[in-house]
């Protein structure tokens, strides 16, 4: 998609040069997918704790269950 945007120079060049890539658009794509990367760690952060796993591994196994 292509899309205009009025970003800081400074801003840009200093990611670029961080990020090592020669590119803007790199720049952005990676950018862009570190966030989103971010937002998917830190809902799995929120549900730590609020999921139960309650499964006997035995079971998962194929094993009989050694309490019947």
């Amino acid at each position: 998609m292509r899309t205009t945007l009025d970003l800081p120079d400074t801003l840009m060049e200093e990611a670029r040069a961080t990020l090592g890539f020669k590119s803007k658009t790199d720049t952005v794509v990676h950018a862009l997918k570190e966030v989103v990367r971010r937002s998917k760690a830190e809902e799995l952060k929120r549900l730590f704790g609020t999921v139960r796993f309650d499964v006997d591994p035995t079971t998962l196994r194929g094993k009989p269950s050694a309490n019947p």
